[in-house]
């Protein structure tokens, strides 16, 4: 058989597009929902689709899965972006769909990225989904509760993607290199060894995995016919800052851990390191902003209550910007969160009181704090003898809102530094009066 040359049209397009899963026996991953006897197996095969999320990492079939589902239908397939649709064209594909629907011929209309449509650009959706003039399938790489409206979000069922394995991922690579769409048709040579080097570089995204492959065998040597690929070769094409910064191994977690000790150390300077030595390295920004966040409340709190909001505004200026600007926004709340006084009292506090919560998880709520909407409850005693403390004088009572076990336990003691030197007075003036009430 005459061998195909890699500059054939046929392979122009993208590996990962070319080899793209036709049907759910050629999917890989997601068993928890396409495996046998499956949720999402059993809906797309009684071919009774509802509207669905999608939500799950980058590279896991969010995409792949949806024109599975339309191919298994024998739906329209119509695809939305946020960055060129907009409220005007959505509502011109959705008239269409509605005409369509009542012709018999079902639309499902696939919104990858859906967290990026804005508020008016989702509601758009709404009543065509209410209606049944389309299927909507949404995909997200981001928390759906927080980034879809809740009157969309209750009409979809929402499904999680996880993370491919490296054992799907090498399952997919194989097949690349063996199916004619792939590399079937030319004669590659490539160790066991070396795909599973680039099933594990790829951190779970199949898309990533398969860009890599199709460009270390496009720029590989050729020997009498034959294509081979060996470790070096995939080390001097891959990028060297990323193979010391694998997103799932050990180094991933040594750095973020770096930046986090250097803010907690005051070092503004090592922070901002760790920080470029993560973003240089492809890190999502995101992730990162995710850390600062809860860093904020971790070890500064309320010592100053306005780190968390700067970590907050970061986290949705790496939202709105992205990559490469939003480096100067994360480069500004790291230092920030570097030169905060600091307190972990937030975090202890919880800490103890978690402990105390899962060691007794029986203790009773006392029957002066509870409410008594009945007039059996009141009977019984909900909500005797309580104090509304708005009533009275200094805004305080001296009611005890701990399980009786637990009273004179103390979970929150205020550090030293910055705003919690007003809390600990404060804390203590409660404490004072509260002493001199009861007695």
């Amino acid at each position: 058989m005459e061998q195909a040359s890699l500059f054939d049209t046929s392979l122009i397009e993208p590996l990962a597009y070319r080899m793209r899963p036709r049907n759910l026996n050629e999917f890989v991953g997601q068993e928890h929902l396409i495996g046998e006897n499956k949720i999402l197996r059993k809906i797309i095969e009684s071919d009774h689709i509802p509207s669905m999320i999608f939500w799950g990492p980058p590279g896991v079939g969010k995409t792949t899965l949806a024109r599975i589902i339309a191919r298994a239908t024998k739906s329209e397939f119509i695809t939305f972006s946020a960055v060129t649709s907009g409220i005007k064209e959505i509502k011109q594909v959705m008239e269409e769909a509605d005409t369509n629907k009542k012709m018999g011929i079902n639309t499902i209309v696939f919104v990858d990225e859906i967290h990026r449509f804005n508020k008016a650009q989702q509601d758009a959706f709404l009543p065509f989904v209410e209606k049944g003039s389309i299927v909507l399938i949404g995909a997200t790489t981001e928390n759906p509760s927080f980034e879809i409206n809740n009157a969309l979000l209750s009409r979809c069922r929402v499904f999680v993607l996880k993370e491919l394995t490296t054992k799907d991922i090498l399952t997919l690579l194989k097949r690349a290199i063996e199916d004619d769409r792939g590399f079937g048709n030319s004669t590659i040579k490539i160790s066991d060894e070396n795909l599973e080097f680039i099933a594990e570089f790829a951190g779970g995204d199949a898309r990533f995995a398969l860009t890599t492959l199709d460009m270390i065998i496009t720029n590989g040597k050729t020997k009498e016919g034959i294509i081979e690929v060996t470790k070096e070769d995939i080390e001097e094409l891959l990028n060297k800052k990323s193979l010391l910064y694998d997103k799932n191994g050990e180094e991933h977690y040594n750095i973020i851990s770096a930046l986090h000790k250097s803010m907690r150390n005051s070092d503004p300077d090592a922070a901002v390191y760790w920080l470029a030595r993560m973003l240089e390295a492809g890190e999502d920004p995101i992730y990162i902003a995710r850390r600062i966040t809860r860093f904020a409340s971790e070890d500064i709190g309320l010592a100053d209550t306005n780190a968390l909001n700067v970590a907050i505004n970061v986290y949705h200026a790496c939202h709105f910007i992205g990559v490469p600007e939003c480096n100067v926004h994360l480069t500004e709340a790291v230092i920030y969160m570097s030169l905060a006084p600091k307190s972990n009292s937030c975090y202890v506090a919880y800490e103890k009181a978690s402990s105390d919560a899962k060691n007794m998880l029986a203790e009773p709520v006392p029957l002066v704090i509870r409410n008594a909407p009945t007039k059996l409850m009141k009977e019984l005693g909900y909500g005797k003898d309580y104090e509304y403390a708005h009533d009275t004088k200094d805004k305080l009572t001296t009611m005890d809102c701990l399980p009786s076990s637990l009273i004179g336990k103390t979970y929150y003691n205020p550090g030293t530094m910055g705003n919690e030197i007003r809390f600990k007075q404060r804390l203590e003036q409660i404490k004072e009066w509260k002493k001199k009430h009861k007695q």
